[in-house]
C-alpha cells in the first residue's frame, strides 16, 4: 500500500522507534512483531540490529508472498499486460485511473524505517564485521523501495535520514530528476554489494552480494531503456539517452555471471522449465537467486492452488493472450509466419506442436496432469474452463505455469502442509537476459554474448540457437522499426519470463504501449474447437457464439467485445498513463511538487 508522503512525515515519522520482530527459524519473511521498545533501551547489541532488519524482511510491501486469495499467485501478475487476459479488463491499461482514486507518492513509511536504522546502527558498539551485513541489508531495502516508487511515480525527492516534524527543508522538497534518483539507488546498491557477504557465506534466506549485483542490473536496465525510449516524450530525462545505465546493467549482470554462483536447473529434463515454478523449497536451486517461503494453512498464501487444481472445471478468471501464444518460435528457431513446422491453431495441442517447448509448459494441453489424488491417480486436463462457475478462462488458453499437482497443496485436502509453494523473487535467467538486452541496446552484442545467455536458455528446453548472422526475418515482428536482434532479445525475454510479472514494466520502459496496448483488442483461441464441449460438471452447458461467448471476424475468442469502453480497444493514454499521479493532498501541502504528465 502506498502512503501519503507529507501527512505521514509530520505525524508518524516523529515516533521514536518502529515495531520490531522476532527471529523465527522457518523464514525471515514470516516474522511476527515484538512489542515496541523505547529508543533509549534499544541499539545496544548486534541482536538489536538483526531484529530490526528482520522486521523489514517480513514486510509484505518488500517481499509479498501472495497476490490475494485465489488470484493465481505470482503467475497471474502479468494480468496488466498483453500476456494475460483477465475476465474483467485491466483498468490501468484502459486509462481508467483517476487522480482521486489512484494517487499516491511512494512508500515513505518503509523508507523512513530504513533511514531510522541507518541513522542509529552505529550506536551499537561492536566490530564492523559483526554489523556490516545488516547495514548492507538496509541499503538494499532502501534501494528496492525507491525503485518501486520510481516505477510508479517517476521523479522523487531523495530522503536519506529519518525526518521529524521540524525538518521542513526535506519535508517540502522538490522532486529530483529520475536519473539522479537512480544514481542514488545505484549508490545504495553499491554499498550493499560492498557490505553483504557472498552467497556461500550468507545465512539462509538472507540477502547476499550476488543478489544485490543482480538487482542493480535490473534497476540499470530499467532506467537505461526508459531514458532511451522516452527521449522524445514528456517522460524522458533531457540530455540523457540511457547509455550510461545500460553499461552499468551489462557490467552488473556480467559480475553475477562471472561469479559462478548460479546456473540453470533442470537442463534437458522433461517439463524441466514447468517444474521450476511449483516447488515448495528452493534452497537447493542453483537458478533461483532469492525466494520466499509461504506459511501454508487453510487460508494460506497459496490458497489459489485450490482453483488451479480445478483444471477443466475451474481456474482463476484469466487466460493467456493470443499475442503471447503467437510469439513463441517453432523448434527450428523460425517464427510461425515462416516455419514449415507450424501446424496452425485449430486445437490447443496443434498450436503447441513443433513450438518452443516452453509454450507447452506455460499453457494447458489435453492430457496434462491437473492433480494427483492421495492414491496417486491423476486427474487430467481435457478442455479449458471457459464456462466455469468458479473462475473461468476467458481466452481458451489456460495457464499451466505455476501449477503444483501435489494434492496436499490444495487447501481442500485435509493436511497441515498445503499452500506452501515458494515465491520466486529473482531467477538467474533474468540476469542473462539483462546482459543480452543491455548489450543489444548498446549495439555491442556478439555471438559469444548470445551463446552465454539466450542460447543457454534455449539449450535447457532443446530449442534451436539464435545466430546473429542469420536471424530469420519475421514479417510479424512486434517492433518492426527496431533491429532484428532487439526484436529477438525481447521475444526471448517475453517467453522465458512469461507470467512472472515483468511485462508491464517492460512495456513502460520501452515506451511500447502505443504498439502493444493502445487500440489492442485482446484475443484468445479459435472458438470452433470448443463448440462441442460440455462445460458443465452435471447437466449440459455449451458455448453459444453471440450469447455466452464472442468472437472476431476470424473466429477468435474476443473476451471484451461487449465491453463498451473497449469498443475500439484499450484506451491507454500515451501522454499520461506510463506513470501514476501524485495525490492532490500532497500537491496542496507542498508547492514544490509537480504533477506527472497528463494528470
Amino acid at each position: 500500500m502506498k502512503r501519503n508522503c507529507t501527512i505521514y512525515i509530520v505525524t508518524a515519522w516523529a515516533a521514536a522507534v518502529v515495531g520490531l520482530s522476532s527471529c523465527k527459524k522457518d523464514s525471515l519473511l514470516n516474522q511476527t512483531p515484538l512489542t515496541a521498545l523505547s529508543d533509549a533501551s534499544y541499539w545496544n547489541t548486534v541482536s538489536d540490529l538483526r531484529n530490526y532488519i528482520n522486521n523489514l524482511y517480513s514486510n509484505g510491501n518488500i517481499f509479498p508472498l501472495f497476490i490475494g486469495d485465489f488470484s493465481g499467485g505470482y503467475y497471474t501478475a502479468d494480468a496488466n499486460s498483453d500476456n494475460l487476459v483477465p475476465l474483467g479488463h485491466s483498468t490501468r491499461l484502459n486509462g481508467e485511473y483517476t487522480l482521486a482514486g489512484n494517487g499516491g507518492y511512494a512508500d515513505w513509511t518503509d523508507i523512513r524505517d530504513v533511514n531510522y536504522f541507518l541513522a542509529n546502527y552505529h550506536r551499537v558498539k561492536s566490530s564492523w564485521s559483526d554489523i556490516s551485513m545488516y547495514v548492507g541489508e538496509s541499503y538494499f531495502f532502501r534501494a528496492m523501495l525507491y525503485f518501486n516508487g520510481l516505477k510508479s511515480y517517476g521523479a522523487l525527492p531523495w530522503v536519506s535520514k529519518p525526518l521529524n516534524v521540524n525538518d521542513s527543508a526535506e519535508l517540502y522538497s522538490s522532486r529530483l530528476p529520475r536519473n539522479i534518483v537512480v544514481d542514488s539507488i545505484v549508490t545504495d546498491l553499491d554499498s550493499a554489494i560492498a557490505d553483504l557477504p557472498v552467497k556461500s557465506s550468507a545465512s539462509s534466506m538472507r540477502l547476499y552480494r550476488e543478489y544485490a549485483q543482480a538487482f542493480k542490473a535490473r534497476v540499470c536496465l530499467y532506467e537505461g531503456t526508459w531514458e532511451k525510449y522516452h527521449q522524445t516524450d514528456d517522460f524522458g530525462v533531457p540530455g540523457q539517452d540511457g547509455s550510461a545505465f545500460l553499461q552499468k546493467a551489462a557490467a552488473a549482470a556480467s559480475d553475477v555471471m562471472a561469479s559462478g554462483t548460479f546456473s540453470l536447473d533442470n537442463i534437458g529434463l522433461y517439463h524441466g522449465y514447468w517444474s521450476l515454478f511449483n516447488q515448495t523449497d528452493y534452497s537447493a536451486s542453483k537458478e533461483v537467486i532469492f525466494w520466499g517461503a509461504s506459511i501454508g494453512g487453510a487460508n494460506g498464501n497459496n490458497d489459489w492452488q485450490n482453483i488451479f487444481q480445478g483444471g477443466s472445471y475451474r481456474t482463476f478468471n484469466m487466460g493467456l493472450s493470443k499475442s503471447l501464444v503467437d510469439d513463441y518460435l517453432c523448434t527450428d528457431g523460425n517464427p510461425t509466419s515462416v516455419s514449415p513446422l507450424y501446424k496452425g491453431d485449430d486445437s490447443l495441442n496443434l498450436v503447441a506442436a513443433n513450438r518452443d517447448p516452453r509454450l507447452s509448459q506455460v499453457m494447458f494441453l489435453a492430457g496434462d496432469t491437473v492433480t494427483y489424488s492421495a492414491a496417486s491417480s491423476a486427474t487430467v486436463f481435457t478442455n479449458p474452463a471457459i464456462l466455469a462457475s468458479d473462475g473461468s478462462c476467458p481466452t481458451g488458453y489456460q495457464l499451466y505455469k505455476g501449477l503444483n499437482v501435489d494434492p496436499f497443496q490444495n487447501p481442500n485436502t485435509p493436511s497441515p502442509v498445503h499452500n506452501t509453494d515458494g515465491v520466486i523473487y529473482m531467477r538467474y535467467p533474468e540476469v542473462l537476459l539483462i546482459y543480452a538486452e543491455a548489450k543489444a541496446e548498446l549495439g555491442t552484442i556478439t555471438q559469444s554474448d548470445v551463446d552465454a545467455t539466450i542460447n543457454k536458455l534455449r539449450d535447457r528446453v532443446g530449442m534451436a540457437h539464435l545466430n546473429l548472422g542469420s536471424i530469420p526475418s519475421d514479417p510479424k515482428w512486434i517492433f518492426p522499426a527496431l533491429s532484428p536482434v532487439i526484436n529477438e532479445v525481447r521475444r526471448e525475454r517475453r517467453v522465458e519470463l512469461a507470467c512472472e510479472g515483468f511485462r508491464f514494466d517492460d512495456i513502460c520502459r520501452w515506451a511500447a504501449a502505443g504498439i502493444l496496448i493502445s487500440g489492442w483488442k485482446p484475443l484468445g483461441a479459435p472458438v470452433h474447437q470448443f463448440l462441442t464441449v460440455n462445460f458443465a460438471t452435471s447437466g449440459s452447458s455449451y458455448l453459444v457464439v453471440g450469447s455466452n461467448i464472442y468472437v472476431n471476424g476470424q473466429g477468435y475468442i474476443e473476451p471484451y467485445q461487449k465491453t463498451a469502453t473497449l469498443s475500439s480497444g484499450y484506451n491507454f493514454n500515451l501522454k499520461r498513463d506510463y506513470l501514476l499521479p501524485i495525490d492532490q493532498q500532497n500537491l496542496n501541502l507542498n508547492s514544490k511538487l509537480t504533477q506527472n504528465p497528463g494528470w
